[in-house]
């Protein structure tokens, strides 16, 4: 795979690659990604005991949502918008363990 994903399902697939079990340390938490528009989805995503595990569809109790359309989350998985900028614009919102959002770009690898 390229550095830069061309869909979200690539995204997804890729996590388990790029997830970085140091930065999970002490993680134990479901991130719940609602990506709306066309080439949008809903995948969660299990991070405890320093692994992880990737699901498509919706969980129960996410310890955080974040929501953002598909092609605003590519750009910033692909580095092409800063995802504190894409947050302070609105294009990305975040539901619930705020600490958690902190540490999605190191554990993910975006």
């Amino acid at each position: 795979m390229s550095d830069k994903a061309s869909s979200i399902a690539e995204v997804f697939q890729a996590i388990p690659t790029r997830f970085s079990p140091s930065a999970a340390a002490g993680v134990d938490a479901i991130f719940q990604f609602d990506l709306s528009g066309d080439s949008g989805g809903k995948y969660w995503v299990k991070v405890v005991n320093q692994e992880v595990e990737v699901h498509e569809g919706e969980t129960e109790s996410p310890s955080i949502t974040i929501l953002a359309t598909a092609d605003d989350y590519l750009s910033m998985v692909n580095g092409e918008i800063n995802p504190m900028t894409a947050f302070m614009q609105g294009k990305v919102k975040v539901k619930g363990n705020m600490g958690l959002a902190m540490k999605l770009q190191s554990i993910f690898g975006l």
